[in-house]
């Protein structure tokens, strides 16, 4: 399995990279914040030739169109970044079926807008069980389900598991190797762009947190 991390505003801009394949930062929550961190964990996680992705956790009741352009506005994108919805709304007065109907807008949208990109979607195992009804995860699975690393408690094919929260929340992926994922992020073409030149952006602006 190949091993890696999550962060946000709460962890160190130098976090340790030993023995991790990728990682995904924070970037945006709602439609203001910024997490102030994600250029420097960013730098972090290239510096050592991660896979990098990037996640908005949302504000369920705003527009989820809305919220997308906010995220894709803070970043130039390069070849191999994941885009990651982090479907959570604790504290927030909510339906179901309007959680639902955010979560397939998002995805949807991010992916018309970043069609080059994997667009993901980040689930904790009981709104994944009891909440979802289409099973539509964009390009891939991330559940959080905490027990043991790559054996998460769904039936679903899953990408990514977060097992275990700790200074750094703990993931896996579901690749045979570093090279499988990093094919699969679209990685490798970030490398043949470099040898002809820079990559297109898909959006404009610098940026960075919380992942609720």
């Amino acid at each position: 399995m190949l091993h890696g991390i999550d962060v946000s505003s709460y962890q160190s801009s130098d976090y340790s990279t030993s023995g991790l394949s990728f990682v995904f930062i924070k970037l945006t929550e709602g439609m203001s914040y910024v997490n102030p961190k994600w250029t420097a964990q960013r730098t972090r996680a290239r510096g050592a030739g991660l896979v990098t992705g990037f996640y908005h956790y949302p504000h369920i009741a705003n527009s989820p169109t809305a919220e997308a352009d906010h995220f894709l506005e803070q970043i130039n994108l390069t070849a191999g970044d994941i885009l990651c919805l982090d479907w959570e709304w604790y504290g927030q007065d909510v339906s179901n079926a309007r959680a639902r109907s955010y979560k397939d807008t998002w995805l949807s949208h991010v992916k018309s807008k970043a069609p080059a990109h994997r667009v993901v979607l980040y689930s904790d195992r009981s709104n994944w069980l009891n909440v979802d009804e289409d099973s539509h995860c964009g390009d891939g699975l991330w559940i959080a389900d905490p027990t043991a690393a790559g054996h998460p408690r769904v039936k679903h094919h899953w990408t990514f598991h977060q097992y275990a929260e700790s200074s750094a929340d703990k993931d896996v992926a579901n690749f045979s190797s570093a090279a499988a994922l990093r094919s699969w992020a679209g990685v490798a073409k970030a490398a043949d762009e470099e040898v002809a030149g820079p990559a297109t952006p898909v959006a404009s602006r610098t940026g960075d947190d919380s992942k609720g």
